[in-house]
């Protein structure tokens, strides 16, 4: 990617959504990239693109379904990562998350009703998401770099002092 468009998490925090909106459009334009379909390409008006992954399974396994993720510059994305499985998960990507917007992370939690619904919200940069057994959370945000990062994994330890990464918790994201 040209050095001139690699701003960092630091400079996207500092320019806030309207700001981050240009950029990115001028982003996207410079790498021949289309508007994500939306309203006339505001990013604060356009759609999120749903991504499910389950952080291990309910039979104790360690792993992320789907293993391979895959993200366009400039779309909107809403990552919901639920923990279905008996021990908390991690879900870190330290170079994947230095090439995203982050609009906001959402805690759900079930309400006296029994339905799903946000619990907490969180803005501004993340490193990575812990999701504790029984528990979603959600990552809005948009990839302004390209790349693959092979560094997704879960750095929890397991009762045998081994991390759930190196009992396979492994996965990869590519962005386009």
């Amino acid at each position: 990617m040209d050095q001139g468009h690699d701003i960092g998490r630091r400079g996207m925090t500092s320019l806030g959504l309207a700001g981050t909106a240009v950029l990115l459009a001028g982003t996207a334009a410079a790498q021949g990239v289309a508007p994500a379909p939306g309203r006339g390409g505001d990013l604060s008006q356009q759609p999120p693109v749903v991504v499910e992954v389950e952080l291990g399974s309910p039979d104790g396994a360690h792993v992320f379904a789907p293993q391979q993720l895959r993200f366009e510059t400039g779309r909107l994305y809403r990552l919901v990562l639920r923990n279905r499985s008996p021990h908390p998960h991690y879900f870190t990507s330290e170079a994947f998350a230095a090439s995203v917007w982050t609009r906001k992370a959402q805690v759900l939690g079930r309400g006296a009703d029994g339905r799903e619904r946000v619990m907490a919200e969180f803005k501004g940069a993340l490193r990575e998401i812990e999701v504790y057994p029984g528990f979603s959370a959600e990552w809005w945000f948009v990839p302004v770099q390209a790349g693959r990062f092979t560094d997704l994994r879960c750095g929890i330890k397991a009762e045998d002092g081994r991390t759930h990464a190196e009992h396979g918790m492994r996965g990869e994201i590519l962005v386009e």
